[in-house]
């Protein structure tokens, strides 16, 4: 009995999760009364967002043969969870929506798949849908891949038309995995998740050799030795089976307690001496915000939730910080805003904390005129002014597919967001492909929302981290009556530093109570002030007890009230209620 692996790369909305349900159909072993919609997106989160966030992997049964699918995520921010699934694969199928066609993010795993080497079958979905556009869809992805149109298949996963088709087709093109089962046992991990009853169950790709629950292993990378208490595959339930060899996906409950001693990437042999397989490069995070509980008795309880989501998640990071006004809270880690997202509304649904989150931010490096080079992502920590040599932020190579209409409102937006053009590649006579570079930092906020509406929801995109480019920086510090306010403090552009600053005094002049003196509000760069808004006191009448009399009196108590103020502004401090941290702070 031959084995296949692998996976499906799609776009968000292209029908992936409905492709393995129909797969899952014809050759899957769910008992009657058992199948359901989205049958490998276990999370509550990924059915409500019709999105796939953690991979997931099945055995199938076809013809005789073992199909192994892992089911992948298809948003840009989770491509490190679909470097894993490529790394355990032979093979690909890139299934692209007939309705829409050939999306930014998609090129971007197909690349990925095909630096992995991966067999790669081209299928169109949707073919049953009155809006689809097939033969343009079949021309696209056979440019892309580089294929004869006729090697394209067509599919709808809704009602199961072409799905044994695509199953012949898997066992015609898609290599089968070797079955060197005599060897040495190697197994490569390509996730794990902590069990609190049995420990860390590894899910893994038999390499070579064979693997029961009398063998003990090696995790090469952490140099730890652990029993295997049972084997099994997933049918799409983990089952125990007697053994797992060569060529096959499953999984291993190991007796350790740690799910960092067995990495991700990592190999699991019977030696210790063992070569390691090629694994893959870990998470970097790239985007970083704090989260703050809004009740401050709630930080342990935070602590306790993010520890026990980054079990399952080894990409997300996170450590303590400080607030004068929000209080103890966690500079965290993410792989992009999405993930910030999912992260934030995990922790709402598995532990009802409800966080205070701060606008996410990138990480910046600074050579220092005495040779040292420091990495940061909080303002707090960019050093003197007069002692930086050079500032850099990363930068990413931005792919936007859009409609020929749009793109003089794409080129606008890229330029409002300091990007520049690299260049076009068209698809067909109506849709291109058009590559920029922008700043990572540009990227974060809001360029996703503002992208699909020049485009009237038509233009995709997909960014991938490329270098750190120079670019002079400056830290942004907001003072009220003098004295800074290291929480509003930013890192931005030197260009654009000027124009920050007076958005931000505008909106804390807004937002800030009056005081009892008039306070001024000023934006600085290294004690330079380049905004300034003054807010005006709160006056109280203290004429109001007179009746008639010489106007001096009058005259008299202003002048004492105007004296008062004066001193107050002079050496009163200025209390900044959280709900103003809260609105300036918070994410739009």
């Amino acid at each position: 009995m031959s084995k296949f692996n692998f996976c499906i790369i799609a776009h968000i909305d292209h029908g992936k999760s409905t492709l393995a349900d129909r797969l899952i159909d014809r050759a899957g072993k769910i008992k009657h009364g058992q199948m359901k919609e989205q049958m490998l997106d276990s999370m509550d989160l990924e059915r409500e967002r019709g999105i796939t966030i953690k991979l997931a992997p099945i055995n199938l049964q076809y013809k005789n043969h073992d199909l192994n699918l892992i089911d992948t995520p298809g948003h840009v921010d989770f491509q490190y969870e679909v470097g894993r699934s490529l790394a355990a694969c032979e093979g690909a199928i890139l299934l692209v929506d007939a309705t829409s066609g050939v999306q930014a993010q998609t090129l971007s795993v197909l690349d990925a798949a095909k630096k992995q080497g991966l067999t790669i079958i081209g299928a169109v979905n949707k073919i049953d849908s009155d809006r689809a556009d097939v033969p343009s869809a079949v021309a696209e992805i056979a440019k892309i891949l580089e294929q004869d149109e006729s090697d394209i298949l067509k599919l709808s996963a809704k009602t199961g038309e072409g799905v044994d088709n695509l199953l012949d087709t898997i066992i015609e093109r898609i290599p089968p995995a070797t079955e060197n089962s005599n060897e040495e046992a190697r197994v490569l991990v390509f996730d794990s998740v902590y069990d609190s009853y049995r420990g860390v169950v590894a899910f893994v790709r038999v390499v070579s050799g064979t693997i029961n629950n009398k063998n003990s292993l090696y995790a090469l990378a952490s140099h730890t030795k652990t029993d295997i208490s049972e084997v099994g595959k997933f049918l799409p339930q983990r089952e125990a089976v007697s053994e797992l060899s060569a060529g096959d996906i499953g999984y291993l409950v190991t007796q350790l307690k740690d799910i960092r001693k067995v990495r991700v990437g990592d190999t699991l042999a019977t030696n210790l001496e063992a070569q390691a397989l090629p694994g893959y490069n870990p998470a970097i995070p790239m985007v970083f915000a704090s989260f703050f509980p809004a009740d401050r008795t709630e930080t342990a309880n935070l602590r306790e939730s993010l520890e026990k989501l980054s079990m399952n998640d080894a990409a997300l990071t996170f450590q303590g910080v400080a607030h004068p006004a929000l209080g103890s809270g966690f500079r965290c880690g993410f792989l992009g805003v999405l993930h910030l997202d999912i992260v934030r509304e995990r922790l709402i649904r598995e532990f009802s904390i409800e966080p205070i989150v701060t606008p996410p931010t990138v990480e910046y490096k600074i050579d220092l005129n005495s040779g040292e080079t420091l990495r940061i992502s909080n303002a707090i920590d960019f050093p003197d002014q007069s002692s930086i040599k050079a500032t850099f932020e990363p930068m990413s190579e931005v792919e936007i597919i859009a409609p020929s209409q749009y793109m003089g409102a794409v080129f606008e937006l890229v330029d409002k967001h300091r990007g520049e053009f690299i260049k076009t590649e068209y698809l067909n006579s109506e849709r291109s492909i058009n590559f920029f570079q922008i700043p990572l930092a540009e990227l974060i906020l809001t360029f996703h929302d503002e992208l699909k509406s020049v485009t009237s929801g038509f233009g995709s995109m997909s960014y991938k981290i490329t270098e750190f480019a120079e670019e002079p920086l400056v830290r942004l510090d907001i003072m009220l009556a003098g004295d800074i306010v290291t929480p509003l403090s930013q890192i931005v552009p030197d260009k654009k530093a000027e124009s920050l600053g007076r958005q931000l005094t505008s909106k804390l002049k807004e937002k800030l109570p009056m005081q009892n003196f008039a306070l001024p509000i000023q934006a600085a760069i290294s004690g330079k002030v380049v905004a300034r808004e003054t807010l005006s006191a709160m006056r109280k009448d203290v004429t109001a007890k007179l009746y008639g009399g010489d106007v001096t009196r009058k005259r008299k108590l202003l002048e004492k009230q105007k004296k008062g103020k004066k001193r107050m502004a002079e050496s009163g401090s200025v209390h900044v209620p959280p709900s103003v941290y809260m609105d300036i702070l918070k994410r739009d």
